[in-house]
């Protein structure tokens, strides 16, 4: 929008309290003087929602310098289904996904959606370098889309055993090019196969965790909930890889306080991951802030096992100053685990009284949630969000021809970063 105006703001180390300014492209800790996240603060203390803007209806708390054409937000609404199902009088469901009845209008069925539009809307619109996002699939759906949408270039590094992810509506622009490690790998191998890619000065990386644009992005849940509802949530749900979306959650209750109009309570995050892969269910349990040593064959073994793939990120922002460790002792939370069996119960059960079909990781929040109302960890008077952080795939598949981005280069998983620069390299050189 040619009259979009970016909101001002700084950015801060969130263990030393170092304030500075945004170069443009600060990710890490380069400020401070530690290892730690930082923290955008914005000069705009009240939100305003502009609801016409879809997605961007929540610029005033993103750090974006443009609006992107194609977004939209999460969507949230009072369980009727579900709610009753477990005797909880204060269910809110926020919906990342598609779902044309509630007005959930996200293509890629996702909300790492809420990621891309907010990373990419933070690009300077004439970067002529090539971004890296590396995925185990549903983050590299969402930027592809976005990218492809808004002739941003990109480089997708994916585990090949995830490539069924890799679906759209219709064919991609070919500013969007994609990569894989072989079969076996996993989301860190495709890390690594991203980071050799990083080594020609041709690419830059996305970020992950480090990225305020990724985290402010992913705090539009948050911030639809407590705009919906009216207050910040006692109880927050949400399935976890890396748990970005939870540190977002945390940092957007923050800001909420601040702005005065929502409560001044804290919600309980409430976190799970998929058994057997559960490393920081494990360091949670041990009360450490430093993972727990966990072997690459078992960590491979373990994510081939379990149904919700997106949750296998061995090396998450657990311990980073201001990291998942750091929300879960904010919030007085806590980690659950659910095994696939439970995950797939919980999924039939959400679409059975709810009417929306949800991905494998929205269903280990929704099994979390029964687990923890069976077990008496929450009021059922309290004020609960669920974060539905994928829905509607089926129903959209169903709705529309789909067509599937082929790699341009499968890679064995001891490939030499030279081989993999070279090919990057002429990829995007053509």
């Amino acid at each position: 929008m040619s009259n979009f105006k970016p909101t001002n703001y700084t950015l801060r180390c969130v263990a030393t309290g170092h304030e500075f300014a945004d170069h443009g492209w600060d990710l890490a800790d380069n400020e401070c003087a530690e290892p730690s996240l930082v923290r955008a603060i914005y000069e705009k203390k009240k939100i305003e929602v502009k609801e016409e803007l879809d997605f961007y209806r929540f610029c005033d708390w993103l750090p974006v310098r443009r609006m992107l054409k194609g977004s939209a937000a999460p969507v949230t609404f009072r369980s009727k289904g579900l709610a009753a199902h477990l005797g909880l009088e204060n269910l809110y469901i926020t919906l990342n996904g598609y779902s044309p009845a509630h007005g959930a209008k996200m293509t890629t069925c996702s909300f790492k959606e809420t990621e891309a539009y907010s990373v990419c809307g933070r690009m300077s619109d004439d970067e002529k370098r090539v971004l890296v996002v590396a995925s185990a699939g549903n983050t590299a759906r969402a930027f592809a889309k976005v990218c492809s949408e808004n002739n941003i270039r990109l480089l997708l590094s994916v585990p090949a055993d995830n490539l069924n992810a890799l679906w759209f509506e219709k064919p991609l622009n070919p500013c969007v090019k994609l990569i894989a490690c072989e079969q076996g790998g996993d989301y860190f191998d495709a890390i690594r196969l991203g980071d050799m890619a990083l080594q020609s000065p041709m690419f830059y990386a996305e970020g992950g965790a480090k990225n305020i644009a990724r985290r402010d992005g992913m705090a539009t849940t948050m911030l639809s909930a407590a705009t919906t509802i009216g207050r910040i949530p006692d109880y927050y749900f949400q399935a976890v890889g890396s748990g970005t979306g939870a540190i977002a959650a945390w940092e957007a209750n923050l800001r909420l306080i601040e702005d005065g109009r929502f409560g001044d309570n804290t919600a309980k995050l409430m976190v799970s991951q998929n058994a057997p892969f559960v490393p920081m269910y494990d360091a949670w349990r041990a009360d450490s802030r430093e993972m727990l040593p966990y072997e690459t064959h078992r960590a491979r073994r373990d994510a081939s096992i379990i149904d919700a793939k997106v949750l296998s990120n061995r090396k998450p922002p657990y311990s980073i100053k201001g990291g998942l460790y750091d929300a879960l002792k904010a919030t007085d939370g806590d980690v659950l685990v659910v095994t696939n069996a439970q995950e797939r119960k919980a999924a039939r059960l959400f679409e059975e009284l709810e009417g929306i079909d949800i991905h494998p990781a929205a269903a280990v929040a929704v099994a979390s949630l029964i687990k923890a109302v069976d077990g008496g960890q929450v009021d059922k008077k309290a004020t609960i969000m669920l974060n539905i952080t994928g829905a509607g795939e089926k129903r959209f598949k169903a709705e529309h021809d789909i067509v599937y981005l082929q790699p341009e280069k499968i890679f064995p998983l001891n490939v030499e970063a030279d081989a993999v620069v070279e090919a990057v390299e002429a990829m995007f050189s053509e």
